[in-house]
């Protein structure tokens, strides 16, 4: 005998399995025809797409980071892509960009491939603005930090401003005996408003890539 499965019933869901990026949920429905049990398994998460074509990369602009950032910060379900978790992490904490040298962030290795973080700027000490941008420091008292480079540049959207954009470098050896020497670590960090500067605690996207291109060795002047 032939199943039909047009108009099957929904009877009853059996198995929910979920980790960090996929839920798989088996149901079973039985055929009207012969009474058969039939049994589905519905996935959703990234990976189980089908998977993009070779060569198809994560490569938005200024103004596109700006528009995931804004949906992020207003919890937009409209704009909110439901996969952008997958392509831009979050980071927090001790864990966050200013307190991990980026060969350890998620995903990030000096292949030049740019990888994309959501985190929150913290001081660098409990009174003033400045920022924490010290990754870490050696037995001998050299810090290893990330430099602002050039001016923080609007990021223009549909002739209005819309947020900035911060250029950073990574440096290490920062010390009184130094001069702080220059790595191929990059960072670029995008907030919104219309201010330069991002406010403490505020939620701001970054991409993060080794500089594989040949580089001389440039020394930070005091």
């Amino acid at each position: 005998m032939t199943c039909i499965n047009d108009s099957v019933n929904e009877q009853s869901i059996s198995i929910n399995v979920t980790n960090e990026s996929t839920t798989n949920t088996t149901k079973t429905r039985t055929c009207p025809s012969c009474g058969h049990l039939i049994k589905s398994e519905e996935k959703a998460g990234i990976h189980n797409l089908p998977g993009l074509p070779a060569g198809v990369k994560f490569d938005p602009s200024d103004q596109e980071l700006l528009e995931h950032l804004e949906a992020k910060v207003r919890l937009d379900a409209h704009k909110l892509h439901p996969l952008i978790d997958e392509f831009i992490h979050s980071l927090e904490g001790e864990n966050g960009i200013c307190y991990t040298h980026p060969e350890k962030l998620p995903g990030v290795s000096q292949d030049g491939i740019i990888r994309h973080f959501f985190h929150r700027p913290s001081k660098a000490y409990t009174t003033g603005t400045r920022k924490r941008r010290k990754v870490d420091t050696d037995i001998e008292g050299n810090e290893t930090r990330w430099h602002k480079t050039g001016k923080t540049r609007p990021v223009v959207v549909k002739g209005k401003v819309k947020g900035h954009k911060k250029i950073l470098v990574l440096y290490t050896n920062y010390g009184k005996q130094r001069k702080p020497e220059k790595t191929n670590w990059v960072m670029h960090q995008y907030h919104l408003g219309d201010n330069e500067d991002e406010k403490e605690g505020e939620l701001v996207v970054s991409k993060v890539f080794y500089q594989t291109q040949p580089r001389q060795c440039v020394r930070l002047k005091k």
